[in-house]
């Protein structure tokens, strides 16, 4: 075939994978703009036309109605509560015991590393009974404990971590531990500087995994004190707050809520991209 041809050829192909991309972006982003759109409503209207994308009366009555006539600031509160230290307490967690699978050498490794990836296995609602009979038992239900504690452990994490400490060559310890380095400051010298994309992949799965938990807090409080903004959100979506469609004030809260998600992906997605720099030595 000739060049002219073939370039030509290409250029049909690129420009039909652009079609497709397009149509996919447009897909995933208009139930979001939607979203958008009607929490600008008034409820007339987002009942009489719900997929318009321009609101025929704008209105911001469903957020003031949000901050200033119900508890969703509280449930926000709470949600920023649980989520900074299960966050944390997951990153932590799974930083050790991931480097304590991949480099420690100790009896019963494989085994735990075996029932971690058996964890993984089982559905989650599986587990929701046993937690809440634990949760009980151990004094922490109806509390922040109880709320914050069960989810500091995440196996998917520990299994990330392991495999990604793997990956980094063992000389580089090796190297340090000549130097006079113990266990502890070869990790947090050495080690954790080189693991940073992996560790940015935590704290985005963390927030993001314990910002839109729900089945947890249902079974770990009950007190309208301790309702977290998922919690809050599906007692609007059952008709809390009066009757009727409130399609307004169900899609601001919606849209309230993805606000710190795509906040956190967007900051830590580009220090995953810019952290591989410098991660292998010479």
């Amino acid at each position: 075939m000739p060049a002219k041809g073939r370039r030509k050829r290409q250029g049909r192909f690129i420009w039909l994978a652009y079609v497709v991309l397009v149509s996919l972006a447009v897909v995933y982003i208009f139930p979001f703009l939607i979203n958008l759109a009607t929490s600008f409503k008034t409820e007339p209207d987002a009942a009489s036309d719900p997929l318009s994308l321009v609101p025929a009366t704008w209105s911001t009555a469903a957020y003031e109605r949000l901050f200033l006539n119900s508890d969703f600031p509280l449930w926000f509160g709470n949600s920023v509560v649980v989520t900074i230290f299960v966050t944390c307490g997951r990153v932590f967690f799974c930083l050790l015991a991931g480097y304590a699978l991949a480099r420690i050498p100790f009896r019963g490794r494989a085994v735990i590393f075996a029932a971690i990836v058996a964890v993984m296995a089982v559905p989650g609602v599986v587990l929701l009974i046993p937690k809440f009979l634990v949760i009980n038992q151990l004094g922490l239900y109806d509390s922040y404990a109880g709320m914050i504690i069960p989810l500091m452990a995440d196996a998917a994490g520990v299994f990330i971590m392991k495999n990604f400490f793997e990956s980094i060559p063992a000389s580089v310890e090796e190297q340090a531990r000549i130097d006079g380095a113990g266990t502890f400051r070869t990790f947090w010298s050495v080690v954790l500087p080189m693991s940073m994309p992996a560790v940015m992949t935590i704290v985005i799965l963390s927030f993001q995994g314990s910002w839109n938990e729900l089945s947890h807090f249902v079974i770990s409080a009950q007190s309208p004190e301790l309702t977290t903004i998922t919690k809050g959100v599906a007692q609007l979506s059952s008709g809390a707050l009066s009757a009727g469609t409130q399609y307004p004030l169900k899609l601001a809260a919606a849209a309230i809520m993805t606000i710190p998600v795509a906040i956190v992906f967007f900051i830590f997605q580009k220090k995953i991209m810019n952290s591989t720099a410098g991660a292998l030595k010479e």
